[in-house]
């Protein structure tokens, strides 16, 4: 078992590790294969294909188990390295740590909003996208999107999503109005909120964490990894609450064959969400 840490406690050397890994995975061409992977199931609402990745009951374990294939892509290149998370109640500025230029580099520059800075910089001759996947060759962000200020998610907003005592639920799509999922996820439930929780951190990062290809970016995985984390405090808090729904949605229901079930095997894996409920005994958060 491996431990995932905050990653303002990473100490230089683990920082360092960390992006050394990410560069090679980068030079060899797996991670571009991650990428592609979100990209291919990134499926919205309105799309008539199994929708696994998002706006989805299977949300959660999906991104799971990607990141769980990912830190072990790291870990074959160094095996000390582990995801860290990235807690944004708390690192809410373009000033926070992860930011630096010994770590992630910081916000695009001012027009095209490439990043200028930090090992990701496309000057720096380690970090081009791939432009079969991506338009552009190089990695952008906006930060708290000057133009039109928007706040990351505050820790009361988190706590209301944990509040949310069930799961998921009906329509299981990016219109549900209740459950922790969708409160988490983050879609429009009717209200002035646009954006919420995890879908408002990938508009606060703006640039290629926009879009289907958001891992492009590498603080991505510390995203997805507090996301994860906040799965396992709900959990925690609710050890009688499970996964929903936990039988298969049937036709004439619209979304019969389209959301996947407790038991019902996930692609790319064939992995179902009952299997990655529990992670205890493959990694830990401190």
């Amino acid at each position: 078992m491996h431990t995932r840490k905050n990653q303002r406690n990473l100490t230089p050397a683990e920082k360092r590790r960390l992006i050394d890994a990410l560069l090679e995975l980068k030079r060899s061409g797996v991670y571009d294969e991650f990428v592609r992977m979100h990209d291919d199931f990134y499926v919205p609402d309105g799309d008539s294909r199994p929708r696994a990745a998002h706006m989805t009951p299977s949300f959660f374990p999906w991104h799971r188990r990607y990141l769980l294939e990912f830190e072990s892509a790291l870990q074959r290149v160094d095996p000390s390295v582990t995801i860290p998370y990235w807690d944004w109640t708390v690192d809410r500025t373009p000033d926070s740590s992860l930011w630096a230029d010994d770590f992630l580099g910081g916000t695009g520059r001012t027009g095209d909003r490439q990043v200028m800075t930090g090992p990701f910089a496309y000057s720096a001759g380690n970090w081009r996208i791939d432009s079969r996947i991506t338009d552009g060759k190089y990695l952008t962000r906006n930060l708290g999107r000057p133009s039109a200020p928007l706040a990351l998610p505050t820790a009361e907003e988190v706590a209301g999503a944990l509040a949310e005592p069930h799961y998921d639920a009906a329509p299981w799509d990016s219109t549900a109005t209740s459950g922790f999922r969708n409160a988490v996820e983050g879609w429009s439930t009717g209200d002035s909120a646009r954006w919420r929780n995890h879908n408002r951190v990938h508009r606060w990062v703006g640039g290629l964490m926009l879009g289907a290809t958001s891992p492009n970016d590498p603080v991505f995985w510390l995203h997805h990894a507090f996301i994860d984390l906040l799965w396992d405090r709900w959990q925690r808090a609710r050890p009688g609450a499970g996964y929903q729904p936990r039988a298969r949605v049937a036709a004439p229901d619209p979304q019969a064959g389209r959301v996947f079930a407790l038991d019902d095997p996930m692609p790319p894996w064939d992995e179902p969400p009952s299997r990655l409920l529990d992670h205890s005994r493959l990694y830990r958060y401190v």
